[in-house]
């Protein structure tokens, strides 16, 4: 929408094989396009080395060129080459990081598993936690049978031994590197074009991964840190090199970008420009929200998740029962002891009850439930 130029692929986790035209979008059809993608696929889900039976988890042996990593910074360093002074804008999304975790190598062996650290609270206290927690780790999807087979199998991933974690986090950290490689690609590709000057990059990833936070793997609605702290990373003219603490959410970005092209967006706006606080200045935001609206086919149970999160708190609430979880992590980063129904935090709570209750043209009803999420 809105885009002059258009390149897709479909899904990109490599759960399944890159499907063969006329399936497929861009690059699958570029994958297929020798006749070797089967070929490529067999490497693509061959490990190439022990990773302790870490759910899974291998190292892959499909050639680094043929990624989806290495394509979409391909295609995008193409699109940069000869653009002259006309203004652009591009969204560039990698498919990775994501599960499986099958870094190819040799990336998947770039950080050796008994170098990386551990979570230090990565024991299930399941008791302790809103009732959620345990139910969405248990529940039988209520849709059609053999997707939820599958869903189950997908994104049920059972306790890990420490062995399997390293395995796990390192091969991890490998389709981290084999990004950042990649966009330090295009990053060389702006300055080769001349565009590095009069552009801003911003380098954000939608959510963040449990990685054994608290005995879990992958994500959920259980709003840990892990999950919903992630970096957002901003380089380009007027942004000096340095950090920002502050609470910030995706939904800013649409703002930010109109700032930054000196126009009005051309829709209602529920975020707000990061220029300001990019360029040192300050920001007077006191929190970001987070929504999760989970129906049974999801995961068996039924929520809607409302969180908000300041710099040195978090609340999570669901409309639905009424019940949540609180953290004062000043006090408790590491998310072990909730407050919610703690009359000492009883203030706190009001605070953060607050700043969920400033923006009620958000929290519209909860509606019919449209496809398979």
């Amino acid at each position: 929408m809105g885009f002059e130029h258009v390149e897709l692929m479909l899904v990109g986790h490599n759960w399944l094989a890159p499907e063969k035209p006329p399936g497929g979008q861009y690059f699958e059809r570029w994958y297929h396009a020798d006749g070797q993608g089967d070929a490529r696929t067999a490497l693509m889900w061959e490990n190439g080395g022990d990773t302790k039976d870490a759910a899974q988890t291998w190292h892959s042996k499909l050639p680094v060129e043929w990624h989806n990593s290495t394509w979409t910074a391909d295609r995008t360093i193409e699109w940069l080459k000869d653009r002259g002074s006309e203004p652009l804008c591009t969204w560039v999304s990698f498919p990775d990081l994501h599960h499986p975790i099958d870094c190819p190598e040799p990336w998947s062996h770039l950080h050796p598993p008994e170098e990386v650290d551990l979570p230090e609270n990565r024991t299930r206290d399941l008791d302790k936690r809103p009732w959620w927690h345990r139910e969405v780790l248990a529940a039988e999807p209520a849709g059609d049978k053999d997707a939820d087979e599958r869903r189950k199998a997908y994104s049920r991933i059972p306790p890990q031994t420490d062995e399997q974690l390293w395995e796990i986090i390192a091969n991890t950290y490998g389709q981290i590197a084999l990004i950042d490689h990649n966009v330090s690609r295009i990053m060389a590709a702006l300055e080769e074009a001349g565009l590095s000057e009069n552009t801003i990059v911003i380098y954000i990833s939608d959510h963040g991964d449990w990685l054994g936070d608290h005995g879990l793997i992958l994500k959920g609605p259980m709003h840990y840190e892990g999950l919903l702290n992630v970096p957002l990373i901003m380089a380009g003219p007027g942004v000096p090199v340095g950090e920002v603490d502050e609470p910030v959410s995706t939904i800013d970005l649409p703002a930010t970008f109109a700032d930054y092209a000196e126009t009005e967006p051309g829709l209602p706006q529920h975020g707000r420009s990061l220029r300001a606080l990019a360029e040192g200045g300050e920001d007077p935001r006191n929190f970001a929200m987070n929504e999760w609206e989970l129906l049974p086919t999801r995961a068996g149970v039924a929520l809607s998740l409302r969180t908000v999160r300041t710099k040195t708190a978090k609340l999570t609430v669901d409309a639905i029962s009424g019940l949540g979880e609180m953290y004062d992590l000043a006090a408790n980063p590491g998310e072990m002891r909730n407050v919610f129904e703690d009359a000492a935090y009883a203030d706190l709570r009001v605070e953060l009850e607050g700043y969920l209750a400033q923006r009620p043209d958000d929290a519209g009803p909860i509606r019919e439930q449209v496809g398979l999420a």
